[in-house]
């Protein structure tokens, strides 16, 4: 009987050795999704309104009410909008609006980054934001003549925001409003 139990013991050894030998698992090395976009072509946007720019061709404009635009980019599913107000003895109001929209991003933000926009030459002043971080907008911006015109954008993504994903997708849409931003001028 002993002698059966120590056969018996040694064969279930012996099955469970040459089974349990399988291919030795490595995790996957860390991959990163890579994203290449066009090289951005700009085009001079001219329209009935008070201001014109430079913007992407590969973007989709579309006219909103008083002078307010949409700017689509299909690709990368997202969109600058930028809005138009008339300056009327308000300039102080405007300014605490567009910085107010900014800094109510505070909260999931990392950092905001400010960089103030002068041009005498053409009169266009203003101040660009980038947003680092989860927040709903990563860059902003406002410009003005600080008489007559007051012109605001900001740029949304149709996800949800995680910064570390839609990157290299902010990254080009910045480098495109700061470009539109540079080269607005007023009517």
């Amino acid at each position: 009987m002993l002698k059966k139990i120590k056969i018996s013991i040694t064969l279930i050894l012996l099955v469970t050795v040459l089974f349990s030998c399988k291919e030795e698992l490595l995790p996957k090395p860390a991959g990163f999704l890579r994203l290449d976009y066009p090289e951005a072509t700009y085009v001079n946007f001219a329209n009935e309104c008070p201001f014109g720019f430079e913007m992407n061709s590969e973007a989709i404009i579309k006219k909103e009410k008083n002078c307010g635009f949409t700017i689509t980019y299909p690709k990368m599913k997202a969109t600058i909008f930028l809005t138009y107000n008339p300056v009327r003895n308000n300039i102080n109001a405007l300014l605490r609006d567009a910085q107010t929209l900014t800094f109510k991003h505070v909260i999931k933000a990392d950092d905001i980054l400010e960089q103030p926009y002068l041009n005498p030459d053409k009169k266009v002043f203003g101040m660009f934001y980038q947003v680092d971080g989860n927040a709903a907008t990563n860059s902003q911006f406002y410009v003005t003549d600080s008489t007559r015109h007051f012109v605001t954008g900001s740029v949304y993504f149709y996800a949800k925001p995680n910064f570390d994903s839609i990157m290299p997708a902010a990254s080009y849409i910045k480098n495109d409003m700061q470009r539109l931003m540079e080269t607005l001028k007023w009517k």
